[in-house]
């Protein structure tokens, strides 16, 4: 029986993983076309970060999960499109925003960090592709995981 159970979870994982396809969830827009905005520097627009692009959690016990979270607003006159949110670490999960920002409309980055096996102070950095300049844009955290 554990065998099984084994395996429908094995099945559901690439299950998982074969469901992300090239389009972008609500965006509707394929990879080629998220391509084709960040080559056209005429579909560029401005990010104005409403928080401080690096932030300092503090303190926390180790194997707590902690989320960081960094507002923005598209400040440009064309829509701003994410295109990848990435960390520096895998044990950092950002959320990549699934839909275009209209200019002057505000949204979120967020991300996860696991502080399992992570003692002492930890600087990590999340990287934001989009038609913005600089490319990707930058944002840190620092966090000081104890026992």
């Amino acid at each position: 029986m554990k065998k099984f159970g084994f395996f429908l979870a094995v099945i559901f994982l690439i299950a998982a993983c074969n469901s992300s396809d090239t389009n972008s969830g609500s965006t509707g827009m394929t990879s080629e076309q998220k391509d084709n905005v960040l080559k056209d520097t005429s579909n560029y627009t401005s990010i104005q970060w409403l928080d401080s692009t690096f932030t300092d959690l503090g303190k926390v016990k180790e194997g707590q999960v902690v989320e960081v979270a960094f507002r923005f607003k598209n400040s440009g006159n064309k829509n701003l499109v994410i295109t990848d949110v990435s960390a520096s670490c895998g044990c950092t999960i950002p959320e990549k925003p699934s839909k275009p920002y209209t200019p002057g409309q505000e949204g979120v980055i967020k991300a996860k960090f696991n502080s399992e096996n992570r003692v002492g102070t930890n600087n990590k950095e999340i990287y934001v592709t989009a038609n913005a300049q600089p490319n990707p844009q930058l944002l840190s955290f620092r966090v000081e995981v104890t026992n």
